[in-house]
């Protein structure tokens, strides 16, 4: 997570490349010109009407002729998924990457990629932009190690609907559905997958694990990586009560409890908001580029108790709200990675923490990796791709619970 909305912005897989490199490469993006308008994709397989089939596929021509997007093929996708609340079906859409070139015997191996926090509104899906949001570089890397790539959106975001946020099944669920959309896209996609995500999108790759097995036989999870997982964070609303949230916490509430209010409308915003927080409400939930200075100036100007609940009773109700949302509720399917931070101003370590312990007790095989000085974001990925890749290749698995 990152202040102002842009939750995680890159993930740890960036490191992977000097930090140099990725800015010229952005900049470079800046200046390619784009090419053509989308088109349908014909081969696109758009039978069906379960989980993961498809309502339409098109070209990416903004992201296919920027210098990060060149030497993969590149779909967007709007396809059918399902709520993690409710259990009815959803429309969700995202984007789906693959190398270039013949594909291995059993198709190309998937990397769904869970992003972290980039807004809560239509707007503010990857897939729209011709950089993902800043993601492409990062899609890059792992398209470049030979993995195709299913990135979601999710529910609300990219097209119409309320996005759930910090709704971790949902959001998981959409990243499970996005692996069967690539194959539906693009026949040389293997069944064989992995979720890699980081703040918002490492609960997604968390609870992606956790439903794979019941939610979809059809495909085989070899494993997850949650970096910064916000697993459970309903101790945010303590935090609002006593006056301790973080300045990088302060505008994560203000969009959860945003989020919220549009899925249940019955939920009052004033019971929530005071001073800064009632006074930028709008400019904090605005992902556009253009807001980007008005979202950090609105960010400096909340206080420690611009969210405090008017009531023990509005406390409990945003309380079980989250409660509901939180991770672990089940058993995962596939060994979980976990990394975490004990500096990390956005999630508590402790309460990551606790949601590992839980996930253990549940019967859970996880590796974790915490680092006391961390932050939000690892130094580095090479050893959380090494055990992904691991994963693949079916070697065996360090469990730390």
């Amino acid at each position: 997570m990152v202040a102002v909305l842009v939750v995680g912005g890159l993930t740890a897989a960036t490191y992977l490349r000097p930090l140099a490199l990725i800015a010229a490469s952005k900049t470079l993006d800046m200046f390619i010109p784009l090419s053509g308008a989308p088109e349908p994709i014909g081969s696109a397989d758009l039978a069906g009407s379960g989980p993961g089939t498809l309502l339409s596929a098109t070209t990416m021509p903004g992201v296919t002729s920027t210098f990060n997007g060149q030497g993969m093929r590149a779909a967007r996708v709007v396809y059918r998924s399902t709520s993690g609340d409710t259990g009815t079906q959803t429309v969700v859409s995202g984007a789906v990457l693959t190398p270039l070139g013949r594909a291995p015997k059993d198709g190309w191996p998937v990397v769904a990629l869970g992003h972290g926090t980039l807004g809560i509104d239509n707007n503010c899906g990857p897939s729209l932009s011709p950089t993902l949001m800043n993601l492409l570089p990062i899609a890059k890397v792992v398209v470049n190690l030979g993995y195709a790539v299913a990135l979601p959106d999710y529910q609300g975001l990219g097209v119409k609907g309320v996005h759930p946020y910090s709704d971790a099944r949902t959001a998981g669920l959409n990243l499970i559905d996005a692996v069967r959309a690539a194959r539906h896209v693009f026949g040389d996609v293997s069944t064989t997958w992995a979720a890699f995500g980081d703040s918002q999108g490492g609960a997604a790759a968390w609870a992606a694990d956790e439903q794979a097995e019941p939610y979809a036989p059809d495909l085989k999870l070899v494993g997850a990586v949650a970096i910064a997982p916000a697993a459970d964070i309903s101790g945010l609303v303590a935090k609002s009560q006593t006056g301790t949230l973080t300045s990088e916490q302060r505008p994560v509430l203000q969009a959860l409890i945003e989020s919220l209010a549009r899925l249940h409308p019955d939920l009052n915003r004033d019971d929530y908001r005071h001073g800064g927080a009632s006074r930028y409400w709008n400019v904090l939930t605005d992902c556009s580029a253009g807001a980007a200075y008005k979202r950090a100036v609105a960010a400096g100007q909340l206080g420690p108790r611009d969210f405090l609940p008017v009531s023990p009773d509005a406390a409990q109700r945003l309380q079980d709200h989250l409660q509901a949302w939180a991770i672990p509720q089940r058993r995962l399917t596939a060994p979980l990675y976990v990394w975490y931070g004990g500096q990390d101003p956005f999630i508590d370590s402790t309460w990551t923490k606790a949601a590992v312990g839980r996930a253990c007790s549940l019967g859970g095989t996880v590796t974790t990796e915490f680092d006391p000085r961390g932050g939000h974001n690892p130094p580095a990925a090479q050893e959380m791709l090494d055990w992904m890749a691991d994963r693949f290749a079916g070697k065996k698995v360090t469990n730390d619970c």
